[in-house]
């Protein structure tokens, strides 16, 4: 088995460890500000009188600034650096942060939506420029597990950010009121003053412009550039494939506090010592349940399931094909879905957490395959990539409506023909590619 230093050790030697955990640091921060998002849509469900449909206008709003930056940010990145594209996220995210405080006073859904837009803006430069540079802090055959690593850190922030979330958007004060109205500007402020002190932390620090690798396709050889990018198929496929992925996480994350406060079995007596006690309540029929704040918390054991998919990926992904890897990870996605389609009880709420697990590599692995070999174009397809995100504002809403009509269980069918795009995608990598003898070799270099 190789050294753990070889995934971060450069052409000439020297290591690039520093670099890759300054770098892990932004992945921590949007996974927190996601696992806010996540827990966001019941808190305006319940405020604002909104449907499931409608309150995936949250989500909408967030992959909206995805949409619309990418390109810029990609743009950016290749003029300024890596450093540039970093700071200039950074101070956009912190200008979304800020604006909670009087979005909180106005108190309207719109505004809401403006300040949840304004930090995804930000945040796609911070993804634009991160992940494709994780994969050139060290040798090529590593770059899924380097990616896989560095998302690790995104698991951790996602994690925190539901507990953080229950606490701000669910609150109650001594008479039982909700004060999630009057507090859930807290977070983002203090995102906004952390994020700050991160950008003038990246103006001073070393961040080398990383140059290709000798070991990287050269023109005329398997996997080497060849024309525009769109005739890649490989690439092409990634971004359709990070559309659909992106799409089902969305979908999942979003309702997942409906989907445990209204779908879970009732929660035998024995069980409920285990549960804090405003965790529970009695619901219709005499089952007893999950509150919103109860299901918020036990978001974070699905985000740890997350993060630990994210390590144990890195580790496979040392030993067996990144492609393999996510092709299988897919097909049981599918199956995972499929099982709480069918709302077979513990059995199905089981696969809702089996599901965070199975799908915690898709992003990375879906951004290392796409932009495998493309040399100095991998910021102009990391754009693109970064733009697929688009899917997560898209079929939420779907996946809303169908639970407004047919019931949460059922609305897990979307998510479930999602996968199948990202199994696809993973199972026909190789031949996407070209690449076969790159596929070969991952496959067989431990």
């Amino acid at each position: 088995m190789k050294s753990p230093t070889q995934l971060f050790r450069a052409a000439d030697g020297r290591s690039l460890f520093f670099t890759f955990a300054l770098v892990s640091s932004l992945f921590f921060l949007w996974g927190f500000c996601n696992g806010l998002i996540d827990v966001m849509d019941k808190h305006f469900q319940q405020e604002l009188h909104l449907t499931l449909a409608r309150s995936a206008w949250v989500q909408f709003a967030h992959y909206l600034g995805y949409l619309l930056m990418a390109i810029p940010a990609g743009w950016l990145a290749r003029k300024t650096g890596y450093k540039g594209g970093i700071i200039a996220g950074l101070l956009i995210v912190a200008v979304g942060g800020f604006w909670f405080v009087p979005a909180t006073h106005l108190a309207q859904f719109w505004a809401f939506l403006l300040g949840v837009c304004l930090i995804a803006a930000g945040l796609t430069f911070l993804e634009t420029v991160a992940n494709p540079y994780t994969t050139v802090l060290g040798p090529d055959r590593f770059a899924a597990a380097r990616i896989n690593l560095a998302q690790s850190c995104n698991g951790i922030g996602w994690i925190l950010g539901p507990i953080v979330g229950g606490i701000y958007f669910y609150g109650q004060d001594a008479s039982g009121q909700s004060t999630g109205s009057q507090t859930l500007w807290i977070p983002y402020a203090a995102v906004a003053v952390v994020v700050l002190v991160l950008a003038v932390v990246f103006y001073f620090a070393p961040l080398p412009e990383i140059t290709p690798h000798a070991d990287r396709p050269q023109a005329g050889e398997p996997g080497a550039p060849a024309g525009s990018i769109w005739r890649r198929p490989h690439f092409v496929w990634a971004v359709v494939a990070q559309f659909f992925y992106v799409a089902a996480q969305a979908g999942i994350f979003s309702f997942f506090i409906n989907y445990m406060t209204t779908e879970v079995p009732s929660i035998p007596a024995a069980w409920q010592g285990a549960f804090h006690a405003g965790w529970l309540a009695d619901h219709p029929g005499g089952r007893s349940g999950l509150t919103d704040q109860g299901a918020s918390f036990l978001a974070s054991l699905g985000f740890f399931l997350f993060l630990a998919g994210r390590f144990t990926g890195a580790f496979l992904m040392k030993r067996w094909a990144a492609h393999r890897v996510l092709g299988l990870y897919g097909l049981l996605s599918v199956a995972a879905c499929g099982v709480v389609a069918l709302n077979l009880g513990w059995v199905s709420v089981a696969c809702v957490f089996l599901s965070y697990f199975l799908m915690s590599i898709m992003f990375p692995t879906i951004f290392a395959l796409g932009i495998h070999g493309l040399g100095d174009d991998a910021k102009k397809a990391s754009s693109y990539i970064v733009m697929a995100i688009m899917g997560g504002a898209i079929l939420p809403k779907v996946m809303g409506a169908v639970g407004d009509h047919y019931g949460m269980a059922r609305s897990f069918v979307v998510p479930l023909l999602c996968f199948g795009v990202v199994a696809g995608y993973g199972c026909l990598w190789a031949r996407l590619s070209g690449d076969r003898a790159a596929a070969a070799t991952l496959d067989s270099t431990h």
